[in-house]
């Protein structure tokens, strides 16, 4: 027995739940119901049925709607600093200009996290705009029409136009975190100022005790950047990945609108199989690879970040290629090294700077034109590294 569309599409909607809720690990067998079309039970109550022959987008396996990757919600509020009181020492105007340089950074933050929560918006509307047109789109080829119907072919470049708009929200974002991670830089040699203060002869206690209070403001601060840096990150990987996947079912459509007849998302998107983030009913998606052990495994690269403007894109890209050649289904784990030391600060402040740069790395690999999916981020630390390090694998 056939099953009618809405059931189907129920019974879709329904797994799709399930499987965000499983991860990767899951039995087909034990998720989706039977439809075998194998007579009922006997004891199960009579149905009538009416047969309804598959359109050519059931038969296509291509779901009426999708949507958009969701984007984060945090809003990255700061704290102001508590007040300074002036001391009449040296130390003390110390740390009122440090104090000083902490709320023009802050207040640089909160322009950050202005602009974010705006292009969020902004976003998350244009994306749904676009998938609301190409939805439209779909119902149509998937009730079959003519060839070249002017009326789609007018939508294809009105949503064609809507993604355009997607990727200069990427664009603005890849912007925003550029500044951002300037902020981050700064944030750290400030709170490395204020560390160093508590070696300046000629302070008095208060002078310690307000340095002590201004370092805790400065160290949430550096951690409140990390993590808008660390989330404006995953926003563009998720937006990115969704935007190239729709220009490749873009281009598909074009064929399908010139048949009248819809005929599926592009293969493009499925080139690597389960490595990638595989669009599923309902707009969930498998997450990234997580990251395997690396004990005993011998790095395709390191980059030790041991001064300023460490050129490693070509010596990375010439890896990457090369590995891809060798192992063209590879996947790849990008380990934040920070050394190991007694002073627990500074292992803080180096594990933050070390995964800003696994981050950075991050960014190179995708704009290399490696998909999102096939990267794994993790951080470590390691009594061999002498400086921050970026470690990648191949697996």
């Amino acid at each position: 027995m056939i099953e009618s569309f809405d059931s189907m599409r129920r019974l879709a909607i329904v797994g799709a739940g399930v499987l965000a809720l499983a991860g990767c690990s899951f039995s087909s067998d034990s998720l989706w119901p039977s439809l075998t079309g194998e007579a009922p039970s006997a004891d199960a109550p009579a149905a009538q049925s009416v047969a309804i022959q598959p359109s050519a987008g059931e038969r296509s396996g291509s779901p009426l709607i999708g949507g958009p990757p969701p984007l984060g919600s945090t809003n990255f509020e700061v704290r102001p600093p508590a007040t300074m009181e002036p001391t009449g020492t040296f130390v003390g105007e110390k740390v009122i200009q440090l104090r000083g340089d902490l709320v023009r950074l802050q207040d640089s933050i909160r322009g950050h996290n202005g602009t974010l929560q705006s292009l969020r918006a902004t976003t998350a509307q244009n994306a749904l705009n676009y998938h609301q047109t190409v939805a439209g789109i779909e119902s149509r080829l998937q009730v079959g029409t003519t060839p070249g119907n002017p009326q789609l072919v007018d939508q294809w470049n009105s949503a064609q136009r809507q993604l355009e708009q997607v990727n200069t929200d990427i664009s603005n974002m890849n912007a925003l975190a550029n500044r951002v991670s300037s902020d981050a830089a700064l944030s750290t040699y400030l709170l490395e100022s204020v560390r160093a203060a508590y070696g300046l002869s000629g302070a008095v206690e208060a002078d310690h005790e307000q340095l002590s209070i201004l370092e805790d403001d400065t160290n949430q601060t550096v951690v409140l950047i990390d993590r808008l840096l660390t989330e404006l990150s995953d926003d563009i990987r998720r937006q990115s990945s969704y935007a190239a996947n729709e220009r490749n079912d873009l281009n598909t459509m074009a064929v399908a609108i010139k048949n009248g007849e819809l005929f599926g998302t592009s293969l493009a998107n499925r080139s690597f199989g389960g490595t990638g983030m595989a669009a599923t009913p309902g707009g969930a998606s498998f997450p990234a690879p997580a990251s395997t052990g690396v004990a005993g495994r011998r790095p395709l690269v390191v980059i030790r970040f041991d001064r300023p403007g460490v050129e490693y894109e070509q010596p990375l890209y010439s890896a990457v290629r090369r590995a891809l050649e060798t192992r063209p289904e590879a996947i790849f784990d990008v380990i934040a090294v920070s050394p190991q030391s007694a002073n627990q600060g500074r292992n803080a402040l180096d594990a933050n700077q070390a995964k800003r740069n696994a981050q950075t790395v991050f960014r190179s690999l995708q704009e290399m034109g490696l998909p999102p999916g096939r990267v794994a981020l993790s951080a470590q630390s390691a009594p061999d590294a002498r400086t921050n390090e970026v470690r990648i694998y191949v697996r």
